[in-house]
């Protein structure tokens, strides 16, 4: 027998296993998250609305902000900026529900779906908020046992819904996407969230803390499917997409076929103008398009820095958002994907890219939003 050609074939299926049965594998075959990801994964369909919302648009003919005037109103900014060089696939402006600027680069256009990554969990903030208004949830009070059983006698006697929607469970998780050995690259790249959820252990007590885990979203929205009997998706197109009247077909990764259960803190692939269309609910206080979506003391409350919960970069975070002492908010993904709000000027930024690009965006777009 031809012992090399055994050798690549023994090699070969022992990828194949691994690849297919441990996140470790999956970590090393799929690499580092980027913004192809929604094609690696298994998802589950999120339809498009009947009855789309269509934002007023600017004479096509007139371009508001080029490159260069993008800078300069920047002030701070490289005077050899641009969007393109800073690996941004996606730019809207959009005031008054009138898109000043949309620009698209390196081949993507308003219909590409892309990974919104950490952004999807500020829809689960949404949607707790429409949970709790619909009475499935009685009280961000509640505890985590009354909804997931099998997370009982394990030390979460008193971890609220209020303490996961704020980032202080006070769970054991390593937030890391850059090791394959982390919580973060076990719940992201392998195959049995539920499974890894029953696992769960303590740190310290919960609601002393800030630490941001993105187990708690998970956590949160299993919640919102045990209560409402649906799963995430189909919750998020029933109350969130069709009411919005998204113009497109989104999807959420699971974490397999044989399971079927979704990143739900992470991986809702959508596009830029939809992601617009979900910061209008923000602006027009949970009613956008003539009937109440979320409740207004839910948005008040999000948009409100209510405790001392700081996150990496400094900002106040607050039920899966960013509060700028500014007033604005902001949901952030990873590779720089963001939903910037300004409801002083009534202003929506989104911005999806490759990577950040190096730029601090938040601060970018406060800069742009008090020059307009």
């Amino acid at each position: 027998m031809n012992m090399p050609r055994l050798y690549k074939s023994l090699v070969y299926c022992s990828l194949l296993f691994a690849v297919s049965s441990c996140h470790v594998g999956r970590y090393f075959y799929f690499n580092y998250a980027d913004i192809k990801d929604h094609r690696k994964f298994s998802s589950v369909p999120v339809k498009k609305s009947d009855h789309i919302f269509h934002f007023y648009e600017q004479n096509k003919n007139h371009k508001l902000f080029t490159d260069s005037s993008i800078s300069q109103v920047g002030g701070s900014l490289n005077p050899d900026f641009s969007l393109e060089s800073s690996q941004t696939v996606a730019f809207i402006i959009i005031r008054n529900d009138t898109i000043l600027t949309e620009r698209y680069f390196d081949g993507f256009n308003r219909s590409t779906i892309v990974p919104v990554f950490s952004v999807a969990k500020s829809f689960v903030s949404a949607l707790a908020g429409i949970a709790l208004d619909k009475g499935l949830i009685s009280s961000m009070g509640d505890t985590i046992g009354q909804y997931i059983p099998e997370l009982r006698g394990k030390g979460f006697e008193n971890l609220t819904l209020a303490d996961l929607i704020d980032m202080r469970s006070g769970i054991q998780f390593q937030e890391s996407y850059k090791s394959p050995f982390s919580d973060m690259a076990k719940f992201y790249y392998g195959k049995n969230l539920n499974k890894y959820m029953g696992k769960l252990v303590p740190r310290t007590d919960p609601g002393i803390e800030y630490e941001y885990a993105s187990v708690n979203t998970l956590l949160l929205s299993t919640v919102i499917e045990r209560s409402s009997d649906q799963n995430i998706a189909v919750f998020l197109e029933e109350n969130l997409w069709q009411p919005l009247g998204m113009e497109f077909d989104a999807s959420w990764s699971t974490d397999s076929h044989k399971n079927q259960k979704i990143k739900s803190f992470c991986c809702l692939n959508t596009t830029a103008l939809d992601l617009a269309r979900f910061a209008r609910l923000y602006l027009n206080h949970g009613k956008p398009n003539g009937d109440q979506v979320v409740n207004e003391s839910w948005i008040r409350q999000t948009m409100t820095i209510r405790n001392n919960s700081i996150d990496s970069q400094g900002y106040p975070y607050n039920m899966y958002w960013r509060v700028t002492h500014e007033g604005s908010i902001f949901a952030k993904g990873i590779l720089g994907q963001f939903i910037f709000i300004d409801p002083t000027k009534n202003l929506i930024f989104i911005r999806l890219g490759k990577t950040s690009g190096g730029i601090d965006w938040p601060k970018f777009f406060t800069l742009l939003a008090e020059n307009l």
